[in-house]
């Protein structure tokens, strides 16, 4: 494996830890497992983060062949720049995250208007999941709920641009790696106890973690460039 696949990889991976734990997305995941099939929400969940992940590398890894590669430094510098010092800005100016609650309520609101008489047909229908072919049970309304809903919170999102600047600054087939393993253990710490975990996690302590991150890789962006 070449040096900049590894750091490609390093990078985009350690990225990936930070901006998740403890994101809209991770709150969801955690949320949706506590109330459906872990392996479904699962799947869902890490399928749309997986999808995301490759697009948001493909975007990154084409802009460098629409525009000069010094200009896309240029542009991934500041954004994460930008990125390093809003990250610290919610680390110091924001209390106590609402970011599970606002989860917790819209999906309290989606079951609603779903409607809850639906629960009084649950056991027949994991009775009749069960006895569907795998591969179709993992396409149910569970698992694409959890893939909309994780598809759609993930599009736009800090994450989702910053991997776009790492993948146009490095090796996008590392960045895609390492997206992609963060993702998963981001997602499987979410779904296999993150409501838990998420009380336990110092938000403030990953939001600088984070902030720094971001401005290490716009310093080394930067340097990139100018020895270029």
């Amino acid at each position: 494996m070449s040096l900049s696949v590894v750091q490609g990889f390093s990078k985009s991976l350690a990225m990936t830890v930070l901006s998740e734990i403890g994101d809209k997305t991770f709150f969801a995941a955690a949320i949706l497992a506590m109330r459906h099939p872990r392996r479904y929400v699962l799947a869902g969940c890490l399928s749309a983060l997986i999808v995301m992940t490759i697009l948001s590398a493909a975007v990154g890894w084409a802009a460098p062949n629409l525009i000069s590669r010094t200009l896309t430094k240029h542009i991934a510098t500041i954004l994460f720049l930008v990125f390093g010092l809003w990250s610290l800005w919610d680390a110091f100016h924001e209390g106590d995250s609402e970011e599970l609650a606002e989860v917790e309520a819209e999906l309290d609101a989606d079951l609603q208007a779903n409607g809850k008489n639906k629960a009084n047909g649950k056991a027949d229908d994991e009775t009749k999941k069960k006895n569907r072919p795998l591969f179709s049970q993992f396409f149910s309304p569970i698992f694409l709920k959890a893939f909309s809903i994780t598809f759609f919170g993930e599009w736009g999102d800090k994450s989702q641009i910053a991997t776009i600047g790492l993948a146009a600054a490095e090796n996008p087939l590392g960045v895609v790696l390492g997206g992609i393993l963060g993702q998963a253990l981001c997602q499987t710490a979410a779904v296999f106890g993150g409501k838990s975990l998420a009380k336990q996690i110092s938000e403030k302590f990953i939001a600088l973690s984070g902030g720094v991150l971001f401005i290490v890789f716009g310093i080394q962006s930067y340097f990139s460039t100018v020895d270029s």
